[in-house]
């Protein structure tokens, strides 16, 4: 893999950490929102990430392209899914989301799962500007060594 190579690699994957943290902050913002636009609970969500594949196209520049970068060049986020999974049903009959027996159902969203969850994605946050740093590193002393 190649030295800017390496540095796409953990910026795409700091872009794609961030953006979980994002939507894991949303999903505990509205871990009590009965109601949404949509008519329902809250529903949580979840973010799909993907490998970065080296399209390769059939011009000179393309084929090129693709030999001079090896490997893959990190991950992005497909896409963002909502959780189908139903809340819990918790009894208020004073709430106004209450359905004719009393009870309302409420997000499908744990705060604890969404904590760990917010812990694993700082860190990887954390892994990746590590990786990103020690490549810098290791650049600025291959360029000492040259002098």
């Amino acid at each position: 893999m190649s030295f800017f190579g390496s540095l796409d690699t953990s910026a795409s994957g700091l872009t794609a950490q961030r953006l979980r943290l994002d939507v894991i902050s949303q999903n505990m913002a509205n871990a009590s929102t009965t109601r949404t636009e949509d008519g329902g609970p809250y529903k949580k969500k979840n973010v799909v990430f993907e490998q970065i594949q080296n399209e390769v196209g059939t011009s000179f520049s393309s084929v090129l392209n693709k030999k001079r970068q090896s490997g893959n060049n990190g991950v992005r986020v497909a896409q963002i899914v909502e959780d189908q999974s139903e809340g819990t049903l918790v009894y208020d009959p004073s709430h106004p989301d209450a359905n004719a027996e009393g009870y309302v159902e409420m997000p499908n969203v744990n705060i604890i799962d969404e904590m760990v969850d917010m812990i694993s994605a700082s860190r990887s946050y954390e892994a990746n500007v590590n990786s990103f740093n020690s490549m810098k590193s290791m650049f600025t002393k291959a360029l000492e060594i040259g002098k």
